[in-house]
């Protein structure tokens, strides 16, 4: 081992602690990389093979009655390759051992063979081969306590039957379940049910028919032109509209969630590997100061230039392999933490998890890069160093008086706060980066706390605001206005409100979107759109109500006529205009006067579904009685979403808050500690002249943390607009048409970062205080300058 490799193993052992300072920094963002590439691969991987393995179709498609005739019609069409034809309805359950029922979505299987498209995962038993028997999904049965050989009633359109579960399965269709009207999944109250054919022809009258389709497309096939012929095909028989996989729901929201972890891998790294060069930067400036003579006495025995600059480089290599050692290994824990949290939220029969050899090539790639670019001004600076001159000491930084000064002395400042102050004001370039550090701290914690609040706003407006409701009974299918006095005479219902709905194709010019129409009475007290104010907005009679999201993509503004192709009812097309606007953050509204959209229709008012308050005390008596009633396809509880939403939101917001306060503590750790001790290096001298002097322990070990403390104060403001800048980037990149995300900045957001950020930056200056505290005066009095 040559002389220069034992100096730098030696270097890199005396500053072990800034060293790992730094190293924490740059292992954040390492690690941050890795995490969201591998989350990002895992969740992409899994899903790519889910669908290619179990055939998840491309294109999918319902109708009230088509006849099964038509379906050689349908596989002639270009570019369709394969197709399944199935009958599917909802049904009520009533769950052994429960007064509450559930949802069932009934899809039907083969007579034969196992389905071409959307190939269930069959996760325990058999599928169903007698009469009476069904498979149902696996969270359902899991959440329900079912298992093979277990029994429950359900209602299928209005014939009570009692099924027997054979088996549990997972399908690439539901990889996310949402039951109908629900916003989160709520595996109690929603479950799918795989029923042999005949059974389900019987069940919907649907004898020779079907009512659900779904394709399969060739590969590079346009498939608007594929959607538009079979639309036509189906329109004879009530088809409601096609679409494409875009569109589908469990897919959309897993998409949704793939495309945040690709945003969270390009935005937050480079922070964190920006800091880490600001580090490196500083630390390894001061040290070639300090090692002037040592650079001119290498130079003197024969070392070149290269050979100085390249020692000083290898430096701050040894901190970015500590820092990529120590990212890597946190960066595979917690991608696969995370990656188990996303296999129970999302319903993967297994998990790809894989982060690709690039990945960490890339991180450790940006982490070397980020310290020789942050050392790179130091280590030439030592090359650059005549021997000569690297042997003198170095020439003292030339002082003279200010404005400043002047202001200082006029505001009768206290000696030790006028030493701070000017040291500020002569290495602004220092200052400013410092102060720079803690405020990407202070943004850190900001841009987390943002998301609570953002959901604490959600769970209000949806929840508590917009849907006040207690229950909504859904109909098997529209029923007339005389339907709500009959559920206003159930047993413990305290009011009830109707709902109708109507799919329909919304066009402006040429944009388009595929939406469900609400129609609502005017001033509903239940279920209700609130205006940012919070007052309920309605329709008005003849025109149409659009959320925010979905009137900016149609590019529709109030007063814009509209075209609104119904794919239900009469079939007709009209154009109605636009009466408002609203905030909404899940899916994309669009609403009703509900006796406007029955005038359309000209038929008599019907309702698809009623929103009801509930007696608490009576609410078994009502589910029993519900469950019961043939024209009733399911009885959604709002109690149960607000708390499967509060449960699953809850434990994500924890895990968050906890990364991002950790990140938060690391940087300021990494910039207050390693400022602190370069401000201790450069001015020992000076402090332990000033001991002599007669100041006292406390006066000088303020002057070392003033300068700190008072940067870091002065971060507070930057940090809290950087994290407000951060937390609408994320707003803007996380929101997608499956819900939309609030931008909410509360002050107690704000104070809590500040809070955590001072608390951090004093136990790291108060750590560097120590060393003040144990100083030998004498010692140091006879080091030079």
């Amino acid at each position: 081992m040559q002389a220069l490799d034992r100096k730098l193993l030696r270097d890199f052992k005396r500053l072990w602690v800034q060293a790992l300072a730094i190293a924490m920094v740059l292992a954040c963002g390492v690690s941050i990389l890795l995490t969201a590439v591998g989350m990002y691969q895992a969740l992409q991987g899994t899903q790519e093979a889910y669908y290619g393995r179990n055939r998840f179709a491309d294109v999918f498609a319902t109708a009230r009655r088509a006849p099964v005739s038509l379906l050689p019609e349908i596989a002639a069409v270009e570019g369709v390759l394969a197709l399944e034809a199935r009958v599917s309805g909802y049904a009520n359950l009533d769950m052994p051992g429960r007064a509450k029922g559930a949802v069932g979505r009934i899809l039907s299987l083969p007579e034969s063979g196992p389905p071409q498209l959307n190939l269930p995962v069959l996760r325990s038993g058999h599928w169903p081969q007698l009469p009476g028997e069904v498979a149902v999904n696996a969270p359902f049965a899991l959440a329900n306590g079912l298992g093979p050989g277990d029994h429950f009633l359900a209602n299928l359109n209005g014939q009570q039957r009692r099924l027997t579960v054979t088996g549990t399965a997972l399908s690439p269709e539901f990889i996310y379940t949402l039951g109908p009207g629900a916003l989160m999944p709520d595996n109690l109250s929603f479950g799918i049910i795989w029923m042999r054919r005949e059974e389900a022809e019987a069940a919907y009258d649907m004898a020779g028919a079907f009512n659900d389709l779904t394709l399969k497309t060739a590969r590079g096939v346009q498939e608007e032109e594929v959607i538009a012929q079979l639309d036509q095909l189906l329109e004879p028989y009530g088809g409601q509209g096609a679409v494409g996989r875009a569109q589908h729901g469990s897919h959309a929201i897993v998409d949704a969630e793939i495309s945040q972890m690709k945003g969270t891998a390009m935005v937050l790294p480079p922070i964190f590997f920006g800091i880490s060069a600001f580090l490196v930067s500083m630390v390894m400036g001061r040290i070639v100061a300090l090692e002037r003579s040592e650079i001119g006495l290498l130079k003197a025995v024969g070392y070149s230039d290269a050979e100085v600059c390249l020692h000083y480089l290898m430096l701050a290599a040894l901190v970015a392999l500590a820092g990529i050692a120590i990212g890597w290994a946190a960066g595979t824990w917690l991608a696969q933490l995370l990656a188990r949290q996303y296999a129970r939220f999302f319903d993967f029969p297994f998990l790809i998890y894989r982060v690709s050899g690039w990945a960490y090539a890339l991180s450790a790639l940006a982490a070397l890069l980020t310290t020789t670019a942050g050392a790179a001004r130091a280590a030439l600076r030592a090359a650059r160093l005549a021997p000569a001159v690297a042997m003198q000491p170095p020439a003292p930084p030339r002082f003279k008086h200010s404005a400043a000064d002047r202001v200082m002395r006029g505001l009768r400042l206290s000696q030790p706060a006028i030493m701070i102050l000017r040291s500020l004001l002569r290495w602004p370039l220092r200052s400013a980066m410092t102060g720079l550090g803690l405020a990407l701290a202070v943004a850190s914690v900001v841009a987390s706390s943002f998301f609570a609040d953002a959901l604490d706003e959600i769970m209000d407006t949806a929840f508590y605001q917009s849907n006040r409701q207690d229950a909504v009974v859904m109909f098997t299918e529209d029923q007339p206005e005389s339907v709500l006095e009959e559920i206003r005479a159930l047993p413990g219902v305290l009011q009830a409100e109707g709902q109708q709905y109507a799919a329909a194709i919304l066009r402006h010019g040429a944009r388009m979107k595929r939406v469900t129409i609400e129609a609502r009475v005017p001033d509903p007290d239940l279920s209700r759109v609130v205006a940012s104010d919070g007052s309920v907005a309605n329709a008005g009679p003849g025109g149409i109500l659009l959320s925010e999201r979905l009137a900016e993509q149609l590019g529709a503004m109030p007063g814009t006529l509209v075209e609104v192709q119904f794919t239900s009812g009469r079939r007709e097309t009209r154009q109605l205009p636009v009466t408002g606007t609203v905030k909404q953050y899940f899916g994309l509204g669009a609403y009703m006067d509900h006796a406007s959209l029955n005038a359309l229709f000209r038929q008599a008012p019907q309702y698809s579904a009623a929103s009801i308050a509930i007696d608490t005390s009576r609410q078994d008596e009502l589910f029993t009685r519900l469950k019961a009633l043939p024209a009733v396809a399911g009885v959604p509880v709002m109690t149960d979403m607000r708390r499967s939403f509060r449960e699953v939101i809850a434990q994500q917001v924890i895990v968050m808050n906890t990364v991002y306060i950790t990140i938060a503590v690391l940087i300021t750790i990494g910039v207050a500690y390693n400022g602190a001790r370069i401000q201790l290096s450069e001015r020992a001298r000076e402090l332990a002249s000033l001991r002599i002097l007669g100041f006292s322990r406390r006066e000088v070990s303020f002057i070392l943390a003033g300068e700190m403390m008072l940067l870091a104060l002065l971060a507070q403001p930057p940090g809290w607009l950087i994290g407000a800048a951060i937390a609408r980037l994320a707003v803007e990149n996380f929101s997608s048409d499956v819900y939309t995300i609030p931008l909410v900045l509360e002050p107690a957001a704000f104070a809590s970062a500040s809070l955590i950020v001072l608390a951090a930056a004093l136990c790291s200056v108060l750590i560097v205080r120590r060393r003040l505290d144990r100083m030998d005066l004498v010692a140091v009095m006879k080091t030079r300058e």
